[in-house]
């Protein structure tokens, strides 16, 4: 019987979901998961995890105090519930869920590790190893220079937000376990840029996540490649063999209810024969790099812009249940 494409694309890559609803992290089955703000807001709002979010309000309450804001209330609640989420989701993947810094952060490096090192002790009180834990943050500058530290100290990052190579290459220098350059987001701003649509080997996304693969496994860095933000199956299927995806609940129904031959594309063999120029970085580099590449500049400000209001949007429904549990009327958040 022929396999179907999820098939044969687990026999090349590792297979991430890429949702907070247990229940499709139950259906497909994936080694991993990620979550971000967007998704957890959007499980939130099913009546199937009302209980766990009221129990992360209820307790975000009894530790900060009946004289705490609702906004403090909900600020400290998110955390805490990206984390439950996470311990939920740990109970069916056997191998790590990827837990989001605030992405009003991105731009503070001590902050940035200051709530990594809390959101880890939630982990740790937790008795969940570390090896199950990636910890995310955007892939700027501070960011990267965050995910240094915190490598160093056993915490694993996963470079989120990712667009160029400059990018790339500054979080393989600084030894983060992972990132996750965004393919169907470079594909939206071509499509933008230039009119045109592009398929297959064309599709720009596509083409930037091969370089930083190739470039990786050129060099022998450790640091692994997630392609991430698929618009389509046929971004995946040119991406087969990379080191991880992770993709939607609809894209993974798409891949398992296709049938077909899934030849792999992306080879680290293959890599280590090409003739690859190694870029020495730094952040005058990195700068530099990130004010000449327009796409990479453009994504990463609209993408921690997007991620920020979506975790505001996320307090303020938290704000609102927190009130009607404690049967009042809502405060302004």
């Amino acid at each position: 019987m022929p396999q179907n494409l999820l098939e044969q694309l687990r026999s090349y890559t590792t297979v991430v979901s890429d949702t907070g609803d247990f229940e499709a992290i139950k259906e497909f089955r994936p080694t991993d998961a990620t979550t971000n703000p967007s998704l957890i807001a959007a499980a939130a709002q099913m009546p199937a995890y009302q209980p766990l979010v009221d129990e992360v309000l209820k307790e975000a309450r009894d530790e900060k105090g009946e004289s705490a804001s609702d906004h403090d209330v909900a600020m400290y609640a998110f955390e805490r519930l990206a984390v439950a989420f996470g311990k939920r989701i740990l109970e069916i993947v056997p191998g790590r869920v990827s837990t989001e810094v605030d992405a009003r952060l991105s731009y503070d490096t001590q902050k940035t590790i200051d709530q990594a090192r809390a959101i880890i002790k939630q982990y740790d009180k937790a008795g969940i190893g570390r090896e199950h834990i990636l910890i995310k943050i955007a892939s700027t500058w501070p960011g990267i220079k965050a995910a240094e530290q915190l490598e160093k100290e056993g915490i694993h990052c996963n470079l989120t937000l990712l667009f160029g190579v400059h990018q790339a290459i500054a979080c393989a220098e600084a030894g983060v376990t992972l990132i996750s350059p965004f393919v169907g987001r470079i594909l939206d701003w071509y499509k933008k840029d230039t009119g045109k649509d592009y398929q297959g080997a064309d599709d720009p996304g596509v083409q930037s996540v091969t370089k930083i693969y190739n470039y990786y496994k050129h060099f022998n860095y450790k640091t692994q490649v997630m392609g991430a933000s698929f618009r389509n199956i046929g971004e995946i299927k040119e991406l087969a063999g990379s080191d991880l995806l992770t993709i939607s609940p609809q894209l993974l129904s798409e891949l398992e209810n296709t049938q077909g031959d899934l030849p792999r594309k992306l080879d680290p063999e293959k890599a280590k024969s090409m003739q690859i120029e190694k870029i020495s970085m730094d952040e005058a580099t990195f700068e530099r790099m990130h004010a000449e590449d327009r796409m990479a500049h453009d994504k990463l400000k609209e993408g921690i812009e997007g991620f920020s209001k979506a975790l505001e949007n996320l307090e303020s429904l938290l704000a609102k249940r927190l009130a009607e549990l404690e049967s009042r009327t809502p405060a302004s958040v």
